[in-house]
Order: C-alpha cells, then structure tokens, then sequence
C-alpha cells in the first residue's frame, strides 16, 4: 500500500518543457532532424515488379511462306466447322443490281402519249411575265375563295352586348326609402362589432374544475390502471 502511495505522490512530468514541439507521438526527446530533400520509401519487390515496362514481342515474319506442323496437317474438322466454313447465301428475295443504262422495251418505244398527259407535259402559265407591266384584269374567285372570304368577314364584325345588358352603373345613385328607414336588428347589430383579439392565455385559469369532472365516475379500467404495480409495492 506504502509502494502505490509514493506511486501516485511523484509529480507528474511537465510534457511542456519543448517548447517547438510539433507532434503527439514524441514526449522524452526531440525527433530527429531531416537532412534530405525528400523521404526516401523502400519498394517491395512485387511494387518494383510492377513498376518495370512491359515487354512488347514482334514477332517478324521474313516471308508468307512458313512450315506447318504435323498435327495440323493432320487434323479432321468438324462438322461444325465444316458448316461454318460454307460462305452465307444471299436472302431469298435478293436481286443484283441493275444496270445502269436499263435497255427500253419495244412497247415503251412504241407507245403514243394521250392527250391528258400532252396536256400536263405542258409548262404551267404564268401570271406575269418577266419583264411586262401587270395584268388589270383580276383573276375570277373560286368557290373556296368566296367561302374563306366570307367566313373572314364573319369573324370580323364586332360581338354584339347581350340584350339584357343595363349597361355601366353609375358611381352615385339614389337611395330607396326602404334603405333609409331600416332599423337593424340587435343580431346585425352584434355582427358588425369587431371581433376581439385576446392573447395566448388570456383570462384562463388552469385551476377551475368543469362540473362535468366533478360529477365524473371513474370506469373500472381506469381504476385499475391508477393503482400501482404489484411488483412496486413493497410488502408490509
């Protein structure tokens, strides 16, 4: 007991007295300086194995001629690659390419153009000539003209008042007599007041018991549940 007192009354040692100190894991004597520039870091083996460039082998052939080996000479393929080894067909609905001067039937050579397609092969006229002065003559409206024109019109007249509009109300009008000589009631009269505002808590007093608590009668479940647990009581 003697050895643990005299343990514990030894001062403890003032870790304060370098005042340069710049780590925790030191305490008895100052780290030692660094002279190099850098730190130097050991590889291991396996980390200088990884770190060597890897070897690229060229394999140079000196001509397209080289020896076969026996076993490839010898070798039977498959049926798999037998079938492999056939070229693929073309789809069944394939068809080479066409020429391109396609040779022209007798019937296209010989054939007589009515005169609806004489009528279309012609150049479309023009309205105005290049150069001339323009037509005064205006071209006649169809029927979809005359109709689109129509229902322009239609959508630019002006939309008609309601005929039951009054028009705009005046800003002073006259007053009914029946206005003027309402009495309102004490209800109306006890609408219009303002409502008033009363802070949180305002004139509530925890401590007022409702007659509705007073007059109350605990259940059966409420009464067991208020008693304490058996195991809480102490026996007497």
């Amino acid at each position: 007991m003697a050895k643990r007192i005299q343990q514990l009354a030894r001062p403890k040692p003032n870790r304060l007295q370098y005042p340069d100190r710049r780590s925790v894991y030191w305490l008895d004597k100052l780290p030692p300086e660094k002279t190099g520039s850098t730190t130097k870091i050991e590889l291991t083996p396996r980390w200088l194995e990884l770190s060597r460039s890897k070897k690229i082998i060229t394999q140079v052939i000196m001509s397209p001629e080289w020896k076969v080996s026996e076993w490839a000479l010898k070798a039977v393929p498959s049926q798999r690659l037998c079938r492999l080894a056939l070229p693929r067909l073309p789809a069944e609905e394939w068809q080479p390419e066409r020429p391109l001067l396609v040779p022209l039937s007798k019937a296209t050579q010989t054939a007589v153009a009515t005169a609806r397609i004489c009528q279309l092969a012609q150049p479309k006229r023009r309205s105005r000539d290049e150069g001339s002065a323009p037509r005064t003559r205006a071209a006649p409206r169809s029927q979809g003209s005359s109709r689109a024109s129509a229902h322009i019109e239609l959508l630019a007249t002006p939309k008609q008042n309601h005929p039951k509009f009054e028009g705009e109300r005046e800003v002073c009008w006259p007053i009914s007599r029946s206005a003027q000589k309402a009495v309102a009631s004490p209800r109306v009269q006890e609408l219009s007041n303002p409502k008033e505002r009363k802070s949180l808590y305002e004139g509530y007093n925890p401590y007022i018991i409702s007659r509705a608590a007073r007059s109350a009668c605990p259940s059966a479940r409420i009464r067991q549940l208020s008693l304490p647990l058996p195991r809480k009581c102490s026996s007497q």
